[in-house]
């Protein structure tokens, strides 16, 4: 199932349990993990892409060490909140996910990050280290807007 509805997402999850976050981009994949009370979110791994079946692999992997519940899928939709080909894409690589029988919650991710590198340059680090954390952030950034929207549905 996927679904751009939080309640809807809410209600296909049970009780509790990790969620893992992603952010999809053509050259990596950055993921996040919640607790299983749905408090915090933390950046995990970051996946370089390669083909989509390896991609799937490490993501199995990860979702079976981490006893992960659902998924929540940065959606990156146009500022007017309209889609590009890159949300379309994102699109079909959760649909692509579907046979992991996870409920997968899009989630819009417009200023992910762009919040993520403001904090980042606040905190004086250097491009470099920029650009090899700001995937992991903004999946965490992504993840832990969707658990504190499901925690008041």
């Amino acid at each position: 199932m996927i679904t751009e509805d939080r309640g809807t997402y809410r209600a296909a999850l049970p009780e509790g349990g990790r969620l893992l976050g992603l952010d999809v981009g053509t050259k990596t994949i950055g993921t996040a993990l919640c607790d299983a009370g749905w408090s915090f979110a933390s950046p995990a791994e970051l996946i370089r892409r390669t083909k989509f079946t390896a991609d799937k692999a490490q993501l199995i992997a990860m979702i079976g060490g981490q006893a992960v519940k659902g998924l929540v899928v940065g959606l990156p939709l146009n500022l007017d909140g309209s889609d590009s080909p890159r949300t379309q894409s994102t699109r079909a690589f959760a649909r692509n996910l579907t046979d992991l029988a996870l409920p997968i919650l899009l989630w819009d991710e417009r200023w992910s990050t762009q919040a993520v590198e403001r904090q980042m340059i606040a905190e004086d680090l250097s491009r470099a280290k920029r650009a090899e954390r700001v995937d992991k952030l903004a999946a965490s950034y992504i993840l832990q807007g969707a658990i504190d929207a499901l925690v008041g549905v």
